[in-house]
């Protein structure tokens, strides 16, 4: 395991566990922390919601944490056009689905959803969702350090 997945593991279950946060959000501060990027508390309230759509289970949350995300950076930090950012996040999505068969929580989720299901049932694919999503964005935005082992698609 290299150490940006051991920092992934920890902290998506510190975020799931400890602070009970959704995966939307846990998806956009995990990225912010290895990226050494400042994630603002309004950004990060504004992806309150976005855990599959409200919890309707529509987009995946760690889509759509990861969305957020490659727009921050792109714009912020790389100074990107807003039709280079949607390029970006056009891409993401395409193999975010290639990678995980659907865009949908409901889909993505496993075994579906049950009155009785535990708590941040989707843990482990949310880790292998911010893999995914840091190795895509050290590719776009350039950035070699630290993904040695691990392919566009987290791998």
């Amino acid at each position: 395991m290299t150490e940006i997945e051991k920092m992934i593991q920890e902290e998506v279950h510190t975020l799931y566990w400890d602070y009970d946060v959704n995966c939307a959000r846990t998806t956009l501060i995990t990225l912010g922390k290895l990226f050494h990027k400042e994630i603002k508390e309004q950004t990060v309230n504004a992806a309150i919601g976005l855990h599959g759509g409200g919890g309707y289970r529509a987009q995946c949350g760690i889509v759509e944490g990861s969305l957020m995300f490659i727009a921050l950076m792109g714009k912020e930090e790389y100074k990107k056009s807003d039709t280079e950012i949607t390029g970006f996040c056009f891409d993401f999505a395409e193999m975010f689905e290639r990678k995980f068969k659907s865009l949908r929580c409901y889909n993505l989720r496993p075994n579906g959803f049950q009155n009785d299901d535990p708590p941040h049932l989707c843990e482990e694919l949310t880790k292998k969702g911010i893999q995914c999503a840091y190795a895509y964005c050290s590719a776009i935005f350039h950035r070699n350090d630290e993904i040695a082992g691990m392919s566009e698609n987290g791998e």
